[in-house]
């Protein structure tokens, strides 16, 4: 588990404001508490997450955030560790996590339309369906490169080589490491195999296609739901509220998503600086 703390951004941010106006720092800073934002190391809930973090934070909120496995993501919300989370995909994805946990919890709703998942390769591969790769898997080095074995991605692959009796194995990671072995393979121009998701970078940034699934053991189009703790609308009204507006597209996820991708650069501060961008649509997540 890795914990990122924002409180020395409020602190500093407050100290500013103390040289600036005389404000007293516990009046703006502490005022509204802390919470607790889980997600997992995805590229699209490391965007989303920032960004309502970065949001609650001009809201008055210490925010802390914390990732995780999936199925720990779902345990800590469940036990009150977490308060809240911006990456449930359903009704598929994590549906499992959810029915475990479902009296535990509250959802409150999409917070992003639009999302799709399966196998992925290079747009110039020759074969167009998962029921093709048996007879190429030579192709492919007999094997499908996957995320962290946790995710609920994962699981379902493991149904799609069941369900197609693949020949190739499926091969664990992360995030980090499939989009590093797509990219070499791109750059040489060769055939690979890899689990994906939209909204992901990796569409803006390489030409790619996703394989037919005709036995449908990735289902249709899913959606990106917010879920938080039971009894947050009691303990943290403010905060219930913003979450529960927090709504964006696809397209404003993927401006977030490809600034994380420039060297160097860090999620949090590409956060801050998108909020600063588009307070039009924050001033509707604040004061719905």
């Amino acid at each position: 588990m890795k914990t990122r703390t924002l409180h020395h951004r409020i602190r500093l941010a407050s100290l500013a404001l103390i040289a600036s106006t005389g404000v007293a720092a516990g009046s703006l800073a502490h005022a509204q508490g802390t919470i607790n934002l889980a997600y997992v190391e995805w590229s699209s809930e490391v965007a989303s997450t920032n960004v309502i973090a970065a949001v609650l934070e001009q809201a008055g909120f210490d925010v802390e955030l914390t990732s995780l496995s999936a199925a720990a993501m779902f345990q800590a919300l469940s036990t009150g560790d977490a308060d809240a989370i911006v990456a449930a995909w359903l009704p598929t994805t994590h549906a499992d996590y959810m029915e475990r946990i479902g009296g535990n919890i509250e959802d409150l709703g999409m917070n992003l339309d639009g999302t799709k998942l399966g196998l992925v390769v290079p747009a110039y591969t020759d074969i167009d369906s998962i029921a093709d790769l048996n007879d190429n898997a030579d192709s492919f080095n007999g094997e499908i490169i996957g995320i962290d074995p946790g995710a609920g991605l994962m699981a379902l692959t493991e149904k799609v080589v069941d369900t197609y009796d693949l020949g190739l194995r499926l091969r664990s990671g992360s995030g980090a490491t499939m989009t590093a072995a797509l990219s070499s393979a791109l750059n040489n121009e060769e055939d690979i195999v890899v689990t994906g998701w939209t909204p992901h970078w990796m569409f803006a940034r390489f030409d790619l296609k996703y394989l037919e699934d005709p036995e449908g053991v990735y289902g249709g189009a899913e959606q990106i739901h917010t879920v938080v703790r039971q009894g947050l609308k009691d303990d943290m009204p403010e905060a219930y509220a913003i979450l529960d507006a927090f709504k964006w597209t696809p397209e404003q996820m993927g401006e977030v998503m490809l600034m994380n991708q420039e060297d160097n650069s860090d999620p949090y501060e590409n956060a801050k600086q998108w909020v600063e961008d588009n307070q039009d649509v924050v001033e509707a997540w604040l004061n719905s």
